[in-house]
């Protein structure tokens, strides 16, 4: 057979046109192993339609939409501790309040989002279908001429049809609010909690003062000022004004009159006015001129204008009304803003005073016999009781759990809707509030801890008064323990504690600005009034440090003693045991 020669420029033509074909053959393969194919792009038209609103595919599709709550019952609590001492029921209930409050806010923006998203998907869509010449709309084939009106072919009406059955209600679930209503003595720190959770809250808040409270028409202040005090807190945007908390406080002083002689205007009157506007109702406000001349509504100056309670700051009154909600008077300096409180959380605050007798009355058994219990005769005052373990755990309408051991009970802890009934609220405002906390009297440890753990504490605040003069003053463990003991007598709470700071100080206030004092050491003896305080100069701070080593060193020995002193005979039993072991019976 003869041989065959192949040039050297053919063959490696060869060898570069099979490269080419293992190459396209590889390609192929590995296109055909991928989980796309050529036929499904195959009728895929080009479309300009982007829907952000639709649900997301891949490895995200399940994620929550959404996030982590930036603010939650915990972190609300751990800011109340910071200011309130005790009160850890109270604080956990107001809370969680204020937390659901904020999950009902931000559920409603998101459904309003999602509607707003709908109309801009389905305008988009229809803009889509109609010709950009003709006005014709393709998808549905109705041929229209520029300028005429749209038509609606009647089998796209999807709304149910007169007497048509099922009847289907397609609105969305709705959260009521649960209002809430705080009961204690005075001074315990029901106004304290609401004002400091203003301080970190980003919806408006306000509070209102029910006792110039009066019924519409009569002297005194309308029950809707509370409404357009939180309007003006929230800067005149309605949007924001109609998701805020207003907090009424002293509400047991509208109660209903035991005697009335004539009409109860302050009373019932104005808890029936409170009615709709708890329930939810619209109101029109109006934005009211201050006396100084300019009005207070959204055109007023910021600067020369009357500053607001709102707690989130900014300055004056600013411009602009959201929603639509505001409409002309007619009149100039005056503005009508129709304001809706279904969303609104309502906290109630008062004290209730002789509402502990009331609670007694109904959960105490008879004091007749042996072996039952007595009450005091300071019982309708009373707003702590020991022992009876048993009867509060029956009453009471939260767990507890049973340690063993004695503790304190507060009698407004029993409360029943029946109860604020009979002290004088009416059953329809009981009805509209669920949601009740009682709150106890402070105790002289107690009372002690409010000196000094706050952030905003008494002692650091006439420390840092003192120190604004260059003088440095300091307290001893006993002076701190003699100031609870006097402010305990007072009855007034954690009030009376800067009243008898302000006794206590008055003569240092006024020797040491501008003198050669730059010390001051407050002892227990100085805070029992049995001498002045001791004021050091400029140069002797060793001697002050030294006396206060001494004193705080001589308070420590003297509680020791009496902790470790003899044990307490509480009963007649007792004291039979104690006797026999000493071998005096």
């Amino acid at each position: 057979m003869p041989s065959i020669t192949v040039s050297y420029q053919a063959r490696l033509s060869y060898l570069a046109l099979s490269s080419i074909s293992r190459t396209y053959t590889t390609s192929a393969s590995r296109a055909s192993s991928s989980q796309f194919h050529r036929s499904d792009f195959n009728g895929q038209g080009f479309t300009g339609i982007y829907e952000p609103g639709q649900p997301t595919s891949g490895p995200l599709g399940e994620a929550s939409i959404f996030g982590a709550p930036r603010l939650t019952p915990k972190v609300l609590k751990q800011h109340l501790d910071q200011f309130v001492v005790g009160q850890e029921r109270s604080k956990k209930i107001l809370s969680v309040a204020v937390y659901n409050h904020y999950q009902r806010i931000q559920e409603l923006q998101r459904r309003d989002e999602e509607d707003d998203a709908l109309m801009q998907q389905r305008a988009r869509r229809e803009l889509g279908d109609k010709h950009p010449v003709e006005g014709k709309t393709l998808s549905n084939f109705i041929y229209e001429f520029p300028g005429q009106q749209s038509s609606v072919p009647q089998s796209m009406y999807s709304g149910p049809r007169l007497g048509s059955l099922p009847i289907t209600d397609y609105t969305p679930l709705t959260i009521e609010k649960s209002n809430i209503m705080m009961l204690g003595p005075s001074g315990v720190g029901k106004t304290l909690m609401a004002k400091t959770l203003a301080r970190v809250l980003e919806v408006p808040f306000s509070m209102s003062d029910c006792t110039p409270f009066t019924q519409a028409g009569y002297i005194g202040e309308d029950a809707d000022v509370c409404v357009q005090r939180l309007l003006a807190a929230s800067n005149f945007d309605v949007a924001r004004a109609e998701s805020g908390i207003i907090c009424l406080d002293e509400v047991d002083k509208i109660a209903t009159a035991k005697v009335s002689h004539g009409k109860d205007v302050s009373g019932e009157g104005v808890q029936q006015a409170l009615l709709k506007i708890i329930e939810g109702t619209t109101l029109q406000v109006q934005a009211k001129q201050e006396k100084g001349g300019g009005a207070r509504g959204p055109g007023s100056s910021s600067g020369g204008g009357s500053p607001t309670n709102s707690p989130l700051g900014g300055g004056g009154v600013g411009t602009g009304s959201a929603g639509g909600g505001m409409g002309s008077s007619g009149a100039a300096g005056k503005d009508f803003y129709n304001v809706r409180t279904d969303n609104i959380l309502f906290i109630f605050t008062g004290a209730f005073i002789g509402l502990q007798k009331i609670i007694m009355d109904r959960v105490s058994r008879g004091s007749i016999g042996f072996g039952q219990p007595v009450r005091a005769s300071n019982a309708p005052n009373q707003t702590s009781l020991k022992g009876e373990d048993e009867l509060f755990r029956k009453f009471l309408p939260f767990f507890t759990p049973n340690d063993g051991t004695e503790q304190d009970h507060n009698p407004l802890d029993l409360v029943e809707p029946g109860d604020l009934q009979k002290y004088g609220l009416i059953p329809e405002l009981v009805g509209r509030i669920p949601v009740s906390t009682a709150l106890s009297a402070l105790d002289e440890e107690a009372l002690v801890r409010v000196l000094m753990e706050p952030r905003n504490s008494l002692m650091r605040q006439y420390e840092q008064l003192f120190l604004l003069s260059g003088v440095e003053l300091r307290f001893t463990s006993g002076a701190l323990r003699e100031v609870a003991k006097a402010a305990l007598e007072m009855g007034t709470g954690a009030r009376g504690l800067r009243t008898v700071m302000e006794r206590l100080l008055g003569d240092a206030m006024f020797e040491a600005p501008g003198s050669s004092i730059k010390y001051i050491l407050v002892t227990q003896e100085v805070a029992q009034k049995k001498q002045a305080p001791i004021y050091l100069a400029r140069g002797q701070q060793h001697k002050f440090h030294a006396m206060l080593a001494t004193e705080e060193e001589a308070w420590e020995r003297r509680t020791r003693n009496v902790s470790e002193g003899p044990e307490e005979v509480r009963s007649f039993e007792q004291y039979r045991q104690k006797a026999k072991a000493s071998g005096v019976a």
